[in-house]
């Protein structure tokens, strides 16, 4: 059977373009999950990713469980922190915040996360997070205690992806954050996905239609889109599969 992976290579591969639906545990109503993944299921995503911030503990294992009961697409998860871990997903994007010096999220949570890890069938996929300025703090940064990469400074965000590559990264996620002002540009995105042979993945501050096409014809293999869709559900109606 094909991993899920191996399922994003190759459409990257072939030039065919992926969406993930993000759901953050910590903003999102669970007596929702039922309708909106039935809408996920009626548009044109590929894949639900669940994780946050800042989420309480079991949270991510109930939601995706009760995430699972409704769709068929692969569930990943997208963790802020080691309690994020839970068996009820079909992979983990393993992140490490290259964008960032602080060891804990360079390695840290990694070593920390493995006595979880080691007792689930999850599929882990090595993940380089790279944040990047959007016009305002995000999450992340308060959290890790990291500066994002300066958006104007385009070099330096290729050499960083493409380092990622060398570490061994299979995915590269150039993200914004969440409720960017500001999305990554299609110059970052063209310029980095010039110089990689792994799929590129693209998420922060999409919330229009032509604003998604824009990431793809710039090069983005995967695009995520979570706040647009929390704050405005009518957003499906946009991407619906024809």
């Amino acid at each position: 059977m094909e991993s899920i992976y191996q399922h994003i290579y190759k459409a990257c591969k072939k030039r065919e373009k992926l969406l993930a639906v993000l759901i953050d545990p910590d903003k999102f109503a669970f007596s929702n999950t039922k309708s909106f993944v039935e809408k996920v299921n009626q548009s044109v995503a590929t894949h639900v990713f669940v994780g946050g911030s800042t989420v309480a503990e079991h949270i991510t294992e109930i939601l995706v469980a009760e995430i699972k009961k409704h769709t068929q697409l692969p569930v990943v998860l997208f963790p802020g922190d080691v309690t994020q871990i839970t068996d009820k997903a079909d992979a983990l994007l393993f992140l490490s915040l290259i964008s960032g010096r602080n060891p804990e999220y360079l390695i840290g949570k990694h070593v920390e996360s493995v006595s979880k890890l080691r007792k689930t069938q999850l599929e882990i996929i090595p993940t380089g997070y790279i944040l990047v300025q959007n016009g305002k703090e995000t999450a992340v940064q308060r959290i890790t205690g990291t500066e994002p990469m300066p958006r104007n400074n385009i070099q330096n965000i290729v050499d960083t992806a493409v380092a990622g590559q060398f570490l061994g990264m299979k995915l590269i996620y150039l993200e914004a954050g969440s409720g960017a002002l500001h999305p990554i540009t299609s110059e970052i995105i063209q310029s980095v996905k010039r110089e990689l042979n792994i799929p590129l993945i693209v998420g922060g501050g999409i919330r229009k239609k032509n604003q998604l096409d824009v990431a793809y014809k710039a090069g983005a293999d995967l695009v995520v889109i979570g706040t647009a869709f929390e704050e405005d559900t009518s957003f499906f109606d946009a991407i619906k599969n024809h």
